[in-house]
């Protein structure tokens, strides 16, 4: 591989993986928290960054060493383990990428004034013609790109606008007021969660990037993808603070939009509209791209018709949101269990990082071992206390 192939590769990964975990959920969940804790967010923001990038670079790094797919390793820790991490990834990917696809076609509402329906269904025609090209991957890497940083562009724009309280939101960063361990779940189930920390991982190795030789690379790429998607995240979270610091009420129906539209009228709404189909569309093909390198080893079949699995997966969110809806109800428990998913497979992925016959004369650097064993610990008891919190709002 060309050197500039191979940075074009590590550059891609890292934007996919942080355009993955930007959606429509990402916009929402920022926007409602930033209401609810005001500057103190700033403290949960911190915090998810740091169990982001713990989490995070115990993944990568095996999955590089290893030279291989996460289901399989968790198959070679425990048989049938990463049967299982598969179902849960898929499952959670497709009810994820129903509202990803509601999201881009909400986009093209606003955008043009067609029915989110039919939105939705020329959003899945884009997603689709990514994986049409013979060099799938490389145009999936160059999308996300350019629509990372439209987002981040025009989300700054607004920020800049709606002049947030700085110095408030730097103190609260690091003394907060207030604290909320829903935020702190929601946030790194939604940014490492479910299939979005393996996109990058598994386009690494898709890609040829792999191997003990590759690990400064991939540390590089893996905290840059974090870094990234927290820097759409810090800087929608002062667009918001600057206009309720003002006063002004979210739209509980569009929260995320309230900022755009306050600053800068109808035109402030426009940006919105590219803003929520960029973060949109790049999720659609995010967890269609995943979802399907989880299930790609189990038949070489499917391995050999990668992209057409690909595609049908996108048409199948499509329809189902075209045709049902949204469902609400679900999405939100499949964000809860996102939270979930992420101590089985970091769990998983550090009894690995110790078998020499998974990654062979490697050492696993013990410090990040232990980064990974906290992450683990913290998201197994908040995402517990999220899911009890949860099923009694159902029962009450």
């Amino acid at each position: 591989m060309s050197a500039s192939n191979r940075r074009n590769a590590l550059i891609g990964a890292a934007f996919l993986m942080a355009t993955s975990a930007i959606g429509p959920g990402f916009l929402t969940q920022t926007a409602t928290f930033t209401q609810s804790l005001l500057a103190s967010f700033g403290f949960v923001i911190l915090i998810s960054i740091l169990l982001d990038i713990g989490a995070q670079l115990n993944i990568w790094r095996i999955i590089a060493v290893s030279e291989q797919r996460a289901q399989d390793i968790a198959n070679r820790v425990f048989p049938g383990a990463g049967y299982f991490l598969a179902l849960l990834i898929v499952i959670g990917g497709l009810a994820f990428n129903i509202g990803n696809v509601g999201g881009a076609g909400l986009g093209i509402n606003i955008l043009t004034g067609l029915s989110p329906e039919m939105g939705a269904i020329i959003s899945g025609g884009v997603a689709v013609g990514i994986f049409l090209f013979r060099e799938a991957g490389r145009a999936m890497d160059r999308f996300a790109q350019v629509m990372g940083f439209i987002m981040i562009a025009l989300t700054l724009y607004v920020a800049w606008r709606a002049s947030p309280p700085l110095g408030e939101a730097a103190l609260r960063t690091f003394v907060p007021e207030k604290l909320d361990a829903v935020a702190i779940v929601t946030l790194v189930g939604g940014t490492v969660g479910g299939y979005i920390t393996f996109a990058g991982a598994h386009r690494l190795l898709d890609a040829g990037v792999k191997g003990k030789e590759s690990l400064p690379e991939v540390n590089k790429s893996s905290v840059s993808a974090i870094l990234i998607a927290s820097v759409m995240r810090v800087v929608l979270f002062l667009a918001v603070l600057g206009v309720v610091s003002q006063g002004v009420a979210l739209d509980p129906q569009n929260p995320a939009a309230t900022p755009f539209r306050h600053v800068a009228g109808h035109a402030g709404l426009l940006i919105f509209g590219v803003v929520i189909w960029a973060a949109s569309i790049t999720s659609v093909i995010g967890a269609a791209y995943t979802s399907v390198s989880f299930i790609a080893g189990l038949s070489p079949a499917i391995e050999k018709n990668k992209n057409k699995w690909i595609i049908g997966f996108i048409l199948i969110s499509t329809l189902v949101l075209a045709t049902v809806g949204r469902p609400a109800q679900v999405l939100v428990l499949v964000g809860t269990l996102n939270g979930l998913i992420l101590p089985v497979s970091l769990g998983l992925i550090l009894l690995a990082a110790y078998r020499a016959d998974i990654i062979g004369d490697y050492k696993h650097p013990k410090w990040m071992t232990v980064c990974g064993v906290v992450v683990v610990a913290a998201m197994a008891v908040l995402s517990g206390m999220t899911l009890v919190k949860y099923i009694g709002g159902l029962m009450a």
